[in-house]
Formats: structure tokens, sequence, C-alpha cells
């Protein structure tokens, strides 16, 4: 039996139940933010894909206006049927803008999103557009707050201003951390990985859809490979 001393050395040499339970809590916190955010940007790879692949088929039709909306309507009404709303006819056209405007797969971000990658597309000056994207990088911003930078004008603001430092000073005012757990709500990643907006839905049906997907685009990926 152990004595009173005893006992209390025991307990100075065993950590306390709460720092292991903290210790593994942030290896979980952290495991978690890599597959939200590997799901997102799975999605932008494949999106850009898909914009490869529709204007390369436009590319291939006579009358290249007329020929584009026909098919942007078609393959809307299919893959909706197939895959939901996240392929109707606007966000297709989208996607279209997407490869047009990031023509390179290589310099696609993993930090951004795909609601990330929607925004920066109403930006139409390409230092502007650059500039939002470092900044959102940089300050890991959430995608309303790279809206709110984007309505806010920031770039035009600083580009303008003598004390370009004061003005990237009051524009964080607003600013609005991103966190792993965030991304899940994107009602995109959930159509994405068809799974219904609820505010009911288990998180284990959550982390099963991201893993079904990842585990699908590796094995894309290797196949893809194979017939290179």
């Amino acid at each position: 039996m152990l004595m009173k001393s005893d006992k209390n050395k025991l307990s100075e040499t065993i950590p306390s139940v709460d720092s292991t339970y903290q210790s593994i809590r942030e290896i979980l916190e952290k495991a978690r933010g890599v597959v939200y955010r590997s799901i997102n940007f799975v999605m932008v790879q494949a999106y850009w894909h898909i914009g490869k692949v529709i204007v390369e088929e436009e590319q291939n039709g006579k009358e290249k206006a007329e020929y584009g909306k026909a098919l942007i309507k078609e393959l809307s009404e299919k893959l909706t049927k197939e895959y939901g709303r996240g392929f109707n006819e606007r966000n297709l056209w989208h996607i279209r803008s997407f490869y047009l405007t990031f023509p390179k797969v290589n310099a696609l971000r993993s930090e951004l999103s795909w609601t990330h990658y929607r925004l920066l597309l109403r930006v139409e000056n390409d230092d502007a557009r650059h500039f939002y994207i470092i900044e959102s990088i940089d300050n890991n911003w959430s995608t309303r707050e790279l809206e709110r930078q984007i309505n806010s004008l920031l770039y035009d603001r600083i580009s303008l201003s003598k004390n370009k430092e004061k003005v990237k000073e009051l524009s964080i005012k607003g600013h609005v951390v991103q966190k792993p757990e965030d991304i899940i709500k994107d009602p995109y990643v959930l159509e994405f990985l068809n799974l219904r907006e609820s505010k009911d839905f288990m998180e284990s049906d959550l982390e099963q859809g991201l893993m079904d997907k990842l585990q699908e685009f590796l094995l894309d990926k290797k196949h893809l490979k194979g017939a290179d």
C-alpha cells in the first residue's frame, strides 16, 4: 500500500489526464485542419480540370460563342441531375472563367478554397488579384474577410495612398481569421461531397465524405499517371 508521500511523488512524475488530453486534442485538431483544407484543394483542382475540358471542347466548335452556350446548358442539365446544384449554369461559367483566369494548375494555392477563387474572379486587374491572393494567404483571411477587402477596394486605396501602412492597418480592423471547421460549412464543399446541407448532419458523415473524396482523387491521379 502506497504511503501519502509516495502518492505525491507519483502524481508529480505522471502527466495529468488534462495535459495528456490537451496534447491529443492538438494532434486531432491539426489533422482535422489538414483534412478540411485538403478537400478544398481537391475541389479547386477538380474544377480547374473541368474548366479545361469545357474550354477545349468549345474550341472544337465551329461557332464558338453559340456552341459554348449550348455546351454549358447541356452539361449543366446532365451534371446537376447526377451531382447536384453545384453544377448549375452559373457555376459552370465560373468554372470556365476560373480556368481561363488561372491557366497554370501548378500555380493554384492550396491555402485558398473554391469560394476564395470565385471571389477573386471578380477582380479584373491582374496585379490587384495577385495582391488579394497574397494577402489572403499571409493573413489567413476567411472568404468573408476577402470579400470585405475587395468590396472596400483595399488594393486601390493602398495604390493611391502615400501612407500605405496606415491604410493596411485600418483595413484589418474587421479581420476574421478562418478556422478549419469554417471550411466544412461552405455550401460548395457540402455540395461537392454530395452531403445534404443540414444543421443536424453527423460530423462522422462529413469526415467519411472527405476521406472518400480524397481517396477517389488519389486513385484517379494514379490512374492518369498510368495512362501517361
